[in-house]
């Protein structure tokens, strides 16, 4: 860990930013002087951001961040590695920092409880009746996920609602716990679950990466995917052997990587049809 140079971080907010726009040209100078690169999502309704930079230049933000009492006290995902992830620095104004297409889903007014990771890591344990349900999408289950845990096979969040809704109906009086990478999403899953008479649900606090610094990532198989270049992390928090078709942004392991169906920068197995089709 002491010879990872490079600090990563990932944290959200869900809060009213009335100024959204006049706070994207201040964010954006700040990190370019201070050489951080990443991604900054600003919304009327709270902040998103992935960065990576030196200790001091992920310092330097923090505090500039932390002058707007609003983003006081964000938690932090922080991991190490020993290259910059991202390939420039951006700040976008968007109209969800996560985006479901929901105006009546607001986390900042109602959103489910948590629950730590070591009490999951308890309840399974215990062999406890629960269910654990991926909010993610189907590329990212396909990297790791919880055993016996409940695949939506959704390609993208913004189909979160319409899958819970083919929920067997006896799942709306069992103990559910939710789960995502970084806990944004089940910020707002978990509201979308509560309104739609889901009687018990609990979002993972931290997501899976906070599961994984606390447990070691029990019950867990393979590795998570993140948004980034380094594709997927196991449960040490480290790097892995997954690359990114940078045609699709599909995760590929080393065997789908060897594959004939593979070509750097131009098509993988997941969408060497579409390449072809695009060709004839």
């Amino acid at each position: 860990m002491v010879n990872k140079k490079v600090v990563n971080i990932a944290g959200y907010k869900f809060v009213d930013l009335h100024d959204r726009d006049e706070l994207r040209e201040p964010l954006l100078q700040h990190c370019e002087e201070l050489g951080i690169k990443g991604t900054i999502l600003l919304s009327p309704n709270g902040i998103n951001f992935s960065l990576a930079g030196s200790q001091e230049s992920i310092d330097g933000y923090l505090e500039f961040l932390e002058s707007d009492k609003r983003f006081q006290g964000i938690p932090l995902k922080v991991t190490y590695n020993d290259y910059q992830p991202f390939r420039r620095m951006l700040v976008r104004l968007k109209k969800e920092i996560i985006s479901l297409g929901l105006e009546d889903i607001r986390p900042a007014e109602f959103t489910g409880p948590n629950i730590k990771p070591t009490e999951l890591e308890a309840m399974l344990d215990n062999e406890e009746e629960v269910v654990v349900l991926d909010t993610r999408n189907d590329y990212e289950v396909r990297v790791g996920t919880f055993q016996n845990a409940i695949d939506l096979d959704i390609p993208s969040f913004r189909d979160f609602p319409a899958a819970v809704e083919k929920l067997p109906e006896e799942y709306k009086k069992k103990p559910i716990v939710m789960f995502c990478t970084g806990g944004i999403r089940c910020e707002k899953a978990s509201a979308v679950m509560l309104k739609a008479g889901f009687e018990n649900v609990k979002q993972l606090q931290g997501g899976v990466l906070d599961y994984f610094k606390e447990t070691g990532g029990k019950y867990w198989d393979g590795d998570c995917f993140v948004f980034d270049d380094r594709v997927a992390l196991d449960k040490n928090l480290n790097e892995t052997d997954y690359v990114m078709c940078y045609s699709c942004r599909e995760p590929l392991t080393k065997e789908e990587v060897r594959s004939p169906h593979y070509k750097i920068d131009d098509y993988c197995p997941y969408c060497i049809d579409d390449s072809l089709k695009q060709k004839i």
